[in-house]
C-alpha cells in the first residue's frame, strides 16, 4: 500500500509541480516585459548598495577590544575583600548562590553572607543593580 501512495503520489505530483513551474515562468515573463527600465536600473542600484555594504564590513577591522583592568582604587575605596570580587564576577555571570558556592567551594550560607556585604558596600538592594553598579564603577567588565 505505501508503494502506491508514493506511485500516485509522484503520478500526479509531478505534473502539478510542472504546471505550477510553468505559471510561474509566465509570470515572470509578464513582469520581466512589463516593467519599466528604471525599476531595472533601482533594483541593480540595490544589489550593488547591499553588495557595497556588505564587502565594506568584511574589509574594515573591528577595533581590538581594549583589555578589561578593574578599578583597583574603587575596591580599595569600597573596602571589598578579593573573595566578593569572586562573587561579583559570579554574579554577573548569572550564577545562583548554590552554583558560586560550588565553583568557590564554601557553603551557600557563606555566599549569601557576602552578597550581603555587596549590596551594603555597593549600596543596591539586588543582584541585577550590584552587577549595574559594579560595571558602571569597572569593578567587572
Amino acid at each position: 500500500m505505501g508503494k502506491s501512495i508514493l506511485r500516485y503520489g509522484l503520478l500526479y505530483g509531478a505534473p502539478l509541480a510542472l504546471v505550477a513551474i510553468t505559471l510561474q515562468w509566465a509570470q515572470y515573463r509578464y513582469l520581466v516585459l512589463s516593467m519599466p527600465g528604471e525599476a531595472y536600473v533601482a533594483v541593480v542600484a540595490a544589489i550593488f548598495i547591499a553588495l557595497g555594504i556588505w564587502v565594506g564590513m568584511r574589509l574594515t577591522a573591528a577595533p581590538p577590544a581594549a583589555e578589561f583592568e578593574r578599578n583597583e582604587k574603587a575596591i580599595a575605596s569600597l573596602g571589598l575583600t578579593r573573595r566578593e570580587c569572586e562573587i561579583l564576577d559570579h554574579l554577573a555571570k548569572g550564577s545562583s548562590n548554590k552554583e558560586i558556592a560550588r565553583a568557590l567551594k564554601v557553603s551557600p550560607n557563606t555566599v549569601k553572607t557576602h552578597v550581603a556585604s555587596l549590596f551594603a558596600k555597593l549600596d543596591v538592594s539586588g543582584r541585577g543593580k550590584a552587577v549595574e553598579a559594579a560595571r558602571n564603577l569597572s569593578l567587572i567588565p
